[in-house]
């Protein structure tokens, strides 16, 4: 089987093929020489995971998926949530992300944050699902590792002693909040196949 995944994130790209082992085959927008940058104008992860799986659909006519994800910090409302990608304005920068971040949090005690990820699946025939994952953690006060990508150098998963940015990508694929919606997402695909 072979799924279009409505991103040209190399990093998520990596995640998902990993998660789904050899019996899916994964193709970003990238691998399909789309270079479109698909506006994200949803105010909730589901709207805009929603958005670019429909993108894929109606573009390329075929079964799709795509992902919004994003951190969401207590202490600051849950932001930067759906603006976790742009937080430290365009273009897209992971380091000024964390930085503004990390500014912003000075001097904060309360530092749990969270990881949120929906997936947003159009089969064949135009039908839609989504599926939902969340890891509770929190936000160290300077970076860590050099794996991952966005916030994962600052994010501490709770229970654990490494950041995502610490982990190689079996173990934060046993446990990221993507992890979690791609094995729902994986069971549905199974189950509807």
């Amino acid at each position: 089987m072979k799924l279009l995944f409505c991103s040209s994130n190399i990093g998520k790209t990596q995640e998902i093929q990993y998660k789904f082992g050899e019996s899916i085959t994964i193709q970003n927008l990238l691998d399909i020489g789309c270079t479109e940058d698909i506006p994200e104008t949803a105010d909730t992860f589901a709207g805009n995971a929603l958005l670019k799986a429909r993108y894929g659909y109606e573009n390329f006519n075929v079964a799709c998926f795509s992902d919004d994800s994003g951190l969401e910090v207590t202490a600051l409302d849950n932001a930067p949530g759906v603006y976790s990608a742009r937080y430290a304005g365009i273009p897209k920068s992971d380091t000024r992300n964390m930085d503004k971040l990390l500014f912003e949090l000075q001097g904060v005690k309360n530092r749990n944050a969270c990881f949120k990820t929906v997936i947003s699946y159009i089969d064949s025939f135009g039908n839609a699902s989504s599926f939902e994952g969340k890891i509770e953690g929190e936000i160290l006060e300077e970076k860590r590792g050099s794996q991952g990508f966005g916030y994962d150098p600052i994010f501490l998963p709770k229970g654990y002693t490494k950041t995502f940015a610490e982990m190689n990508l079996a173990e934060k694929s046993n446990l990221s909040h993507r992890s979690i919606a791609l094995e729902k997402f994986y069971s549905f695909l199974l189950k509807n196949s």
